[in-house]
């Protein structure tokens, strides 16, 4: 029995480059001093921003953020 291999002759098509982060290691929730807001990273990437006003996590949660992870 022998095995075929359709994909012989295919070539891999060069993959477009992507912007990477500054950071990719930001992961998690942050204090953005500048807009005053807490900002939600993943992989060095901005996805979720809410102000200190309308933020309903807990006031703890807040300062200890505000304190350990300000940016």
């Amino acid at each position: 029995m022998r095995q075929l291999n359709f994909f012989d002759d295919l070539v891999p098509e060069p993959q477009p480059k992507h912007a990477v982060p500054a950071d990719p290691d930001m992961n998690g929730f942050y204090y953005e001093r500048l807009t005053d807001s807490f900002v939600s990273f993943a992989l060095g990437t901005r996805h979720y921003q809410v102000s200190v006003e309308e933020c309903e996590f807990p006031k703890e949660w807040q300062k200890r953020i505000k304190v350990d992870r300000a940016i």
